[in-house]
């Protein structure tokens, strides 16, 4: 895939997991793509290391892990940070 492929999965997988986790996060559109980018890394490398298969190019389950690494992203920033409900 090429990098603007990877900015656009970003972009969905990103804004998917804000729409999905509780509360308002605060973060703007840049963070929400390196969200999405980086929540497709994490979750690939989870995926792979259980067995799950190997993640490649944009599909369904690619799509799934994606933004379910996204979810985990956004779980650690919450907890490191103490932001939840912080905002209105």
């Amino acid at each position: 895939m090429g990098i603007l492929s990877w900015i656009l999965f970003g972009l969905i997988a990103g804004a998917l997991a804000r729409l999905i986790f509780p509360g308002r996060q605060g973060i703007g559109i840049i963070w929400t793509v390196l969200l999405g980018i980086g929540g497709a890394l994490i979750g690939g490398l989870i995926a792979s290391a259980l067995g799950a298969g190997d993640v490649d190019g944009f599909n369904f389950w690619s799509f799934l892990v994606a933004v379910g690494g996204a979810l985990l992203l956004l779980f650690l920033y919450e907890a490191l940070t103490g932001r939840r409900g912080a905002r209105a």
